[in-house]
């Protein structure tokens, strides 16, 4: 167990909404461009499939996460095959995740992973199962710990 306090709400952020966007390249000019973002960070996944842009929201430190599939077998293509683009998921910040997913499963929730795994940046990430969160892929992200 960890020492770190865990909130009463669970979550201390929105850290990011993820974005199924068929051509990553095309999204970021598209967010630059219109909504004025800026790449705070950008990244291949292999693990998860994907080549992703976090979107940086103002002087926020909430991002917009832009996922485009690495291969037609990725999760996020099959996600654009089945649903088109479009919003994929909420991500929501916390201290601990491993915490939080023990108690989100103490309170009926699936997780999608038995133990975290590597997210964005080095960050430890878990999923609630859209099934149990109204239709929503909920993300758990626990931040890298600050060098």
């Amino acid at each position: 167990m960890s020492d770190l306090q865990i909130p009463e709400h669970l979550f201390t952020a929105i850290d990011h909404v993820g974005m199924a966007v068929p051509d990553l390249d095309e999204a970021i000019a598209f967010y630059r461009d219109t909504f004025g973002m800026t790449v705070a960070h950008q990244e291949v996944n292999e693990e998860q499939g994907v080549r992703e842009a976090m979107m940086a929201v103002g002087d926020s430190t909430s991002c917009v996460q832009l996922l485009a599939p690495i291969d037609e077998t990725s999760t996020i293509a099959k996600y654009i095959d089945r649903n088109g683009p479009g919003c994929q998921q909420v991500a929501y910040r916390v201290t601990d995740v491993e915490q939080v997913s023990a108690i989100l499963r103490e309170r009926g929730l699936r997780m999608l992973y038995d133990a975290p795994k590597r997210g964005t940046s080095d960050s430890r990430i878990n999923f609630v199962h859209p099934k149990d969160a109204g239709g929503i892929l909920v993300e758990l992200v626990e931040p890298a710990a600050a060098h």
